[in-house]
């Protein structure tokens, strides 16, 4: 090499050399300024006096106000401060503007969201609330846009990664659109009407209705044979299936939660406890923060949703409250006929009525505006307009349209404020006068208070359906007859409710919370009773209880499903030496889904396999593609299994010829294990001994959007190994639907609480990453251990206690 080129060569390394530092060093710059302020003072318009923001050794902002209004200036403040970009997605989700930052790709799901008309009706909602909410939610809204403001810290990575403008002013709509769409995650019954319509063309109903059981010890609920009723409506159930693939997602897939109290009679301290984990799909960051806002009068901690002004599941200095999804149906698709003669119209019992029209604008980051024009009929907005021209041409030209009808689409949703009066009650009349403002989405709310009471409410708005009603919302309706429209909501008064009941225990786990006495209708899709049974047997279990003993049911990781199910796989007959030994794991197992089980794994496998055999001839693949869930299949399988009133037949394969020898269910078990054997070798190697539920298990707290960018998602989800099925009290959900990650936990305890009623300064709580969104911050997933490990936080709220070992003391002052 020549001088020259050496020298050349010498100059180019130590440039590399200066640009890496430089990258490291902009990066180390960044990391740190990124990183909200802590400490010092900063003054503020829109502060009404001093607020201090004591933030605790896990970052936890403590609010102390000398007024109620600057408490919720103060936490829109430190929810912008820590979620900012959380925030942004969760606003531009309900207003349908996801195109305007994510491009093409996001156009679809702000079509439908744009046809719901969330932020519509979010402007509605907020003329009808009550001064005092409104006035909480302008101070809220004052102090997040405080922060926008004022920050000198540049916007979160994601702004910068994805070239979005900066925030537009926080507004108190938003947030009402927010608390939508937490109802959106928490009912689903509209997908669920699909599946019925479209199972209603490849079976009769009677197989529809071995495929989705009734309740167990319920009969099946009565309706008219629908499969005549779709008859020519194939193009409907085809464009019905469309729209639920570009909706968001809702979060309830096999539905979850779970929260039980007991009186001061079954406790060691004398005085109440109460636990609550409900069980959300897993982000990162978490959907809760954890806050708590102090001043005269006023005191209150626990979970927080950022965007909402309010605690949502929490305590204050007298109650504490825990909430699980009724999931009674509130919602109702209508096939609305077209008028053959003027497509403007559609029928109604009294004619012929004209769509109401609205034109939207979708603007789309890199490609031209997209004009929509939106119709609603009586019922409530036509989704199946939400889809792309090229898919509703068919449908729109021919007979019919589909309206969705949903107790949150209404302006008098009160349900963010009844979230506020919560919040301030002292006793079971004060809580019941909040809970008859929450109206969406429909939740079991169980009650404790210092002075030894318990109580549970499922409040909530429930639509009454007709006696003459012979669908029962199970299936999509003739929108152009009366029998099937909601003939208003059921009183408050007689929604479930009970105070200090004789037992002393109260358990809701989203399983049937009314027995054959109730005289209304609610829903006859529960989920199965299967965490509601083992957390009633641990608590029988014991005659008192303490904080302990509640961490540890909620740390339970037996599967009462798997006991179910196991007696009846052990008797399968193996093919090879592998499923021999597969057999011999599970002879020994009591279905504990530890993380280092092997036996967890291939039952989970085993079971994921037999349904899909069972059922995939007879549905087909789009069918199963797109439903095959644990809430449509677990209970269905194990009554083709046990052969419960013939049902064994599903175990034929209908592909086979006519005139050879159905396969029977003891050979489908055989070829079952076998195959998911292979399975589990290929992707974890050939010593089962070797195999780990939580190798596959793993917690997936995924990042919106770079979840989907495979480079990004490396740094912003967090992942962790995780205990637990479907079905386990402390639960980790995966879907039957995931090829790739088949067995990842996407839906879990998103948070976990435990309330000492005889001293609620010892109450406890976890959630799932870490208070902070920012995934540069030491905060941003410090949490995901102990939160796998079910440990728990302190939330203390005497100030003395908050500030032994705080990160710093900020200072808001009027500017």
């Amino acid at each position: 090499m020549t001088t020259t080129l050496r020298k050349v060569a010498r100059a180019a390394a130590m440039l590399a050399v200066i640009l890496i530092i430089a990258v490291i060093a902009a990066a180390l710059w960044y990391r740190s300024a990124s990183q909200p302020a802590i400490d010092g003072t900063i003054r503020l318009g829109g502060v009404q006096a001093e607020v201090d923001i004591v933030r605790d050794a896990e970052g936890v902002p403590h609010i102390y106000a000398q007024s109620e209004q600057d408490a919720y200036f103060a936490l829109g403040f430190v929810h912008a401060q820590d979620r900012l970009w959380q925030m942004e997605m969760n606003r531009r989700i309900a207003a349908g503007r996801m195109a305007e930052i994510l491009g093409p790709n996001a156009v679809d799901t702000d079509r439908f969201l744009r046809t719901l008309g969330i932020r519509r009706n979010a402007e509605r909602i907020l003329a009808n609330l009550s001064a005092e909410t409104r006035a909480g939610l302008e101070a809220y809204a004052k102090g997040v846009n405080a922060y926008l403001a004022t920050r000198k810290s540049p916007l979160p990575p994601e702004f910068l990664l994805t070239r979005a403008a900066a925030p537009e002013p926080w507004h108190p709509v938003d947030s009402i659109g927010w608390q939508t769409m937490m109802a959106w995650d928490l009912g689903a019954n509209w997908s669920q009407e699909i599946l019925r319509m479209r199972l209603s063309q490849r079976l009769p109903l009677d197989r529809i209705n071995e495929f989705l059981p009734p309740y167990p010890g319920d009969p099946v609920t009565e309706t008219r044979d629908y499969t005549k009723l779709y008859g020519d409506m194939t193009t409907v159930a085809g464009a019905l299936a469309k729209v639920a693939a570009i909706a968001p997602p809702s979060l309830v897939e096999g539905m979850g939660s779970n929260n039980w109290a007991v009186s001061g009679a079954l406790s060691s301290s004398g005085k109440p406890l109460l636990a609550n984990d409900p069980h959300l799909g897993l982000s990162a960051p978490a959907l809760w923060y954890f806050a708590h806002l102090s001043a005269p009068g006023f005191e209150v901690v626990g979970a927080t949703l950022p965007g909402i002004p309010s605690v949502v599941l929490g305590r204050n200095s007298r109650i504490a409250w825990a909430f699980t999804n009724t999931a009674s149906d509130v919602q109702d698709l209508y096939v609305e006929r077209i008028n053959p003669d003027n497509a403007a119209q559609y029928q109604t019992p009294d004619g012929w009525a004209e769509f109401a029209v609205r034109t939207e604008t979708i603007k789309v980051k890199g490609a031209p505006d997209e004009l929509i024009t939106v119709r609603e009929t009586r019922h409530g907005p036509v989704i199946s307009g939400a889809l792309p021209i090229v898919d509703r041409t068919s449908l729109d030209t021919g007979k019919y349209a589909v309206s969705f009808a949903w107790t949150a689409l209404r302006p008098d949703d009160m349900t963010l404020q009844g979230g506020l009066k919560i919040n301030h009650a002292g006793n079971w009349e004060q809580f019941l006068a909040g809970a008859a403002d929450f109206n969406s989405p429909h939740q079991n709310m169980v009650y404790a208070d210092v002075d030894g009471n318990i109580g549970f409410v499922a409040a909530g708005r429930v639509p009454v359906r007709k006696p003459d009603n012979d669908l029962k919302g199970l299936a999509p309706s003739p929108g152009w007859d009366a029998r099937y429209d909601w003939a208003g909501f059921l009183d408050f008064k007689d929604l479930p409710q009970e105070f200090n009941p004789p037992s002393g225990k109260i358990v809701t786990a989203n399983h049937k919370i009314v027995g054959p006495g109730y005289p209304h209708y609610l829903t006859s899709e529960w989920s199965m009773p299967y965490r509601a049974d083992r957390i009633q047997a641990l608590l029988d279990g014991a005659p008192r209880h303490d904080m302990d003993s509640f961490a540890r049911i909620q740390k339970d990781d037996v599967s009462l499903a798997a006991r179910e199910a196991l007696p009846l796989l052990r008797k399968a007959v193996p093919r090879s030496e592998r499923a021999r030994a597969a057999l011999q794991l599970l002879a020994g197992w009591n279905g504990e889904m530890r993380i280092d089980s092997s036996a967890a794994l291939i039952y989970n496998a085993w079971m994921k396999e037999i349904s899909s055999e069972i059922f995939r001839d007879e549905l087909g693949e789009a069918l199963m593609n797109d439903y095959f869930e644990h809430r449509n299949v677990q209970q269905s399988t194990v009554n083709v299994l046990l052969d419960r009133q013939g049902q064994g037949r599903w175990c034929a394969d209908v592909g086979k010829p006519a005139g050879e020898k159905p396969q029977t269910c003891a050979e489908l078990l055989s070829t079952a294990l076998e195959v998911s054997l292979a399975e589990l070798e290929r992707r974890y190697g050939e010593d089962m001994a070797q195999w780990r539920w939580g190798d596959a298990h793993v917690a997936r707290s995924e990042h919106r959007p770079f979840t989907k960018v495979d480079m990004l998602a490396r740094f912003f989800d967090i992942r962790v190994p995780s205990p637990g099925d479907t079905h386990t009290v402390n639960v980790g959900r995966y879907s039957l639907r995931d090829e790739k990650h088949p067995f990842a936990n996407r839906h879990a305890a998103s948070l976990r609480a435990v309330y000492d009623l005889s001293d609620l300064e010892n109450s406890r709580f976890i959630h799932s990453t870490g208070q902070s969104g920012n995934v540069m911050s030491p905060l941003y997933s410090n949490m995901a251990q102990r939160w796998v490990d079910v440990k728990y936080i302190p939330l203390k709220t005497r100030r003395a206690e908050v500030e032994a070992g705080s990160l710093g003391v900020m200072k808001l002052t009027p500017g």
